[in-house]
């Protein structure tokens, strides 16, 4: 009889591991996979629930944006103080509830900003002078944050754009609080 090299042993150990191994890797594999999947599932699902949030939450910021003039052009809205509308709706208890949805379903980086947001105006709240221009330009600079984070949260987290040109479109002179 031959004797046995270590070649032989490990050949022999290697065509009895080399199953084992595959085995593991695709277990592990599938279990990633499995994971991954899951996750994608959940964010598919979110993605409509954070649509419908949003939505909600952004439309009292929509009315402080629009101007009166543009306000007024519906004849139901005459006479009417869209501002005060939107006070209102940030204050009434449905507005809360949906501050409470996105604060489960949102991503932290949302909840985040909308909390630095709100923070701010909390702290501004019983101020009874309007807002200098650093004031001015610090809520704005937190709504084009907030706005922002909601962008990449719907799959734009590659954007380039920063937080001033998220409100180039509606705030006319936004320029000129990046500018300082």
């Amino acid at each position: 009889m031959e004797a046995k090299t270590w070649l032989d042993y490990a050949t022999a150990i290697g065509s009895i591991a080399t199953p084992i191994l595959v085995l593991l890797l695709t277990a592990v594999g599938w279990r990633i996979r499995t994971k991954l999947q899951r996750r994608l599932d959940i964010e598919d699902k979110l993605r409509g629930d954070r649509i419908e949030i949003y939505n909600v939450i952004l439309e009292p910021f929509i009315l402080l944006l629009t101007s009166q003039a543009a306000w007024e052009v519906d004849e139901n809205n005459q006479n009417v103080d869209k501002d005060e509308i939107a006070r209102q709706t940030m204050f009434s208890v449905d507005y809360r509830k949906q501050s409470f949805q996105l604060a489960l379903v949102a991503n932290d980086e949302v909840v985040r900003a909308y909390n630095n947001l709100f923070q701010h105006a909390y702290s501004t709240a019983d101020q009874e002078t309007p807002a200098d221009k650093d004031g001015a330009r610090h809520i704005v600079s937190l709504l084009g944050l907030f706005l922002l984070e909601i962008r990449k949260s719907m799959g734009n987290d590659a954007t380039k754009l920063s937080h001033w040109e998220m409100l180039e479109w509606i705030i006319t002179d936004v320029k000129e609080y990046r500018g300082k």
